[in-house]
């Protein structure tokens, strides 16, 4: 008997968690921490669903925080076996684990120097030492090699297209001669996009677990250079500075190769781009030496000579005290700082410091999920909470949804249709409720599937 339960990413974006129980193997697909709402993150600090000792073994779609981030304390809590992901995915995960646990530590001391915790002390959720120990168990393979788990399981990755060496894990099963094919998306990237590949086409699903985070939603602009082009000259014309809350991985090299563009073909004055955040600096890196990773446009620029992402005045802040003598530029600059949403890092105290100025510019140019800073400022709130302090919203806010790694659900549509034939059941899982309502009814309508919106912790046979 196949057992699937959702043990995260139902009715939210993030702590994506699926354990596949499978001819006496317990597989847990992703490992991620809960971010957004309180009663979401709060979750990362109970118990593990079931006892950590019990499961075999992990596999990681991609290295992002909301697949990936709960591995240390899964690992704190007994889990011995191996963790299995690509080897980029691997190698982002070595910056992303110790960068989390960092940035764990770090708020719970500035929360115990500051008093803001309830708890005495706060203490982090895991340590870096966790994480080093968590980072033991990797194991990494290449996209399309064959993970043998008995003679009759099988595992491969296969490129998703959404961040580099980020993968849908595909699982076939074979009892009696009679395959079983189980594919878990993870983050499904978007086709035709600067420097990664398109995701690939799978075929002979017969379930599949998808993710919604655009379920609901088109992406608008199918050339968001141009709008980027336009907040940075509009920034410039107020005389005031650009500040770009980023993902770390992905996004800000996406972001950086834009940049480059705009610049070469003088849409943009060059201006100095500040990359403040030293997660994003060793991302870049991991990026250069795993150019295989590359689409064909990208690949060939590299060939010709083009370090495709470095605009001409790049300069890396990689200390704290770099990150400090920020303040001190008034105007014609860009800032890009971690992370995506605005949930901790650097990037908080540059919105502490940008804010309150109106000739300063935030813009947002990926999703913010519910209950996050980066939503309360896009919303149009006149205050957000930062360090224990309200900060007065007066600088010009700014969105640009085209720069999505998601794909939109047209993009979604597309993909399944590539399907040689439907699924028995499609689970979607990866959204607030209306994006995932949408997609369920968009899938049901346009293909006739069967398709079902999971609830935390519920389980399903798969016969």
């Amino acid at each position: 008997m196949t057992n699937l339960t959702f043990l995260g990413a139902t009715g939210t974006v993030t702590g994506s968690r699926f354990l596949l129980e499978v001819q006496g193997s317990s597989l847990l697909i992703d490992c991620g921490l809960f971010q957004g709402l309180k009663k979401n993150r709060l979750r990362n600090w109970e118990p593990f669903s079931i006892s950590p000792t019990q499961i075999d073994r992990v596999f990681l779609t991609h290295a992002h925080i909301d697949h990936s981030g709960y591995l240390p304390r899964l690992c704190k809590q007994g889990f011995k076996g191996k963790i299995h992901c690509t080897h980029a995915t691997h190698d982002l995960c070595e910056i992303l684990l110790r960068d989390s646990a960092h940035l764990h530590e770090e708020d719970a001391n500035w929360a115990n120097k500051r008093g803001f915790s309830k708890h005495k002390p706060a203490l982090p959720l895991y340590t870096v030492e966790d994480a080093e120990n968590a980072l033991s168990h990797f194991e990494p393979y290449h996209y399309g090699e064959d993970i043998f788990l008995n003679e009759s399981l099988r595992v491969k990755f296969k490129d998703a297209g959404h961040i580099l060496g980020s993968s849908f894990v595909d699982v076939k099963s074979t009892i009696e001669g009679s395959p079983k094919r189980i594919v878990f998306s993870g983050d499904l990237g978007r086709p035709s996009r600067p420097i990664l590949r398109d995701p690939v086409q799978p075929f002979e699903v017969d379930y599949l677990i998808l993710e919604s985070t655009y379920g609901n939603r088109l992406h608008q602009n199918e050339t968001p250079e141009r709008d980027l082009a336009a907040v940075i000259n509009g920034s410039v014309d107020r005389g005031g500075v650009l500040v770009i809350p980023s993902f770390a991985v992905g996004r800000t090299q996406q972001l950086l190769y834009a940049l480059r563009e705009l610049e070469e073909d003088k849409e943009i004055p060059s201006l100095p781009v500040y990359v403040d955040s030293p997660m994003a600096i060793d991302t870049t890196a991991v990026f250069e030496k795993n150019k295989g990773y590359y689409g064909l446009v990208a690949k060939v620029l590299e060939v010709r000579g083009t370090s495709i992402l470095k605009p001409k005045q790049i300069k890396f802040c990689r200390h704290r005290d770099q990150s400090k003598a920020l303040n001190q530029i008034k105007k014609n600059a860009i800032i890009i700082s971690a992370s995506g949403m605005a949930t901790g890092g650097r990037i908080l105290h540059h919105l502490r410091h940008r804010l309150p100025r109106s000739q300063d510019t935030m813009l947002f140019i990926g999703y913010q999920a519910e209950g996050t800073r980066g939503r309360t400022i896009l919303d149009g709130n006149a205050t957000v909470r930062i360090h224990g302090g309200d900060i007065p919203i007066k600088a010009q806010v700014e969105n640009i949804s085209g720069f999505s790694a998601h794909a939109d659900y047209n993009e979604i549509l597309a993909w399944l249709i590539g399907f040689n034939r439907a699924p028995k059941k499609t689970f979607i899982v990866h959204g607030e409720p209306d994006a995932s309502a949408a997609l369920a009814e968009k899938i049901t309508e346009k293909l006739g599937w069967n398709v079902t919106i999971p609830k935390f912790e519920e389980s399903f046979i798969l016969e």
